[in-house]
């Protein structure tokens, strides 16, 4: 999966000075990498008897929604705070200048369900351990993280022990 890092664009000085910004749409609008990447995460969890896949908004839907479909599970969204119409449960998490909020319908999950939660980067891991928070309130059973992209040198699964990850490709 390392050739997937020639599809991966990179935006320097983006959103501010002195980020190196990795950019998917080019994954994304490339129809064989794409399907290479869905293809691969399918794999990877078929026969894990996968209840629901968990993805955080929003980048984290596009890889979700299709790997979801594939696997024959339901499709759980996370989202920012005040964006799901029904009675939520929240976690928030620290940002590097301030905090935020994701919230998760309150029914969204069963107990002992088996879930696998996605997102397509792995930076700090703040974001993954409010949606880990949420999904634990909930008593579900997490199978894995599974991330398209993790920067390893931000030491991301330090924030997330106990708790199985995987990345398909690390910079």
């Amino acid at each position: 999966m390392e050739d997937l890092k020639n599809y991966i664009r990179n935006i320097p000085d983006f959103p501010k000075k002195g980020i190196l910004f990795r950019d998917i749409t080019t994954l994304l609008s490339n129809k064989e990498k794409f399907k290479e990447v869905i293809d691969e995460l399918a794999k990877r969890y078929s026969g894990k008897n996968i209840d629901a896949v968990v993805a955080i908004e929003s980048r984290g839907f596009i890889f979700g929604g299709a790997l979801a479909e594939r696997l024959g599970a339901g499709f759980v969204p996370v989202r920012k705070k005040g964006k799901l119409p029904h009675k939520t449960l929240s976690a928030t998490y620290s940002l590097e200048y301030g905090e935020d909020t994701l919230q998760i319908h309150e029914d969204a999950l069963q107990p002992g369900a088996k879930v696998l939660l996605i997102d397509d980067l792995l930076a700090t891991g703040g974001t993954m351990a409010a949606v880990i928070e949420l999904v634990k309130k909930l008593k579900a059973d997490i199978i894995e993280l599974a991330f398209v992209i993790e920067l390893t040198d931000l030491k991301g699964r330090a924030n997330l022990k106990g708790v199985p990850v995987y990345s398909m490709v690390k910079y």
